[in-house]
């Protein structure tokens, strides 16, 4: 099974942009499930993640605000294919 990341992102927000094209990058690499969030779709996700975006969750934990650590992200990734 493949891992699932998550990001939750705005539209119009310039980091969520930069985030999102750098998973999209390492899905060339490593396979995992790609699920974008619009935290505008919920009055619940919009209060939890306003201040935080874009945030990047792997297997429903959240990992990173702001920025993605690659290199942690990488490791975390072959950790899964490991298993």
């Amino acid at each position: 099974m493949k891992p699932r990341i998550t990001i939750y992102q705005s539209d119009g927000c310039h980091l969520c942009e930069i985030a999102h094209a750098q998973l999209t990058a390492l899905q060339g690499d490593y396979r995992f499930e790609l699920e974008a969030v619009d935290i505008g779709s919920s009055d619940d996700l919009h209060k939890r993640y306003l201040e935080r975006i874009p945030v990047i969750a792997l297997g429903g934990e959240e990992l990173y605000d702001f920025e993605i650590d690659l290199a942690d992200l990488e490791s975390r990734l072959l950790t899964f294919s490991a298993r």
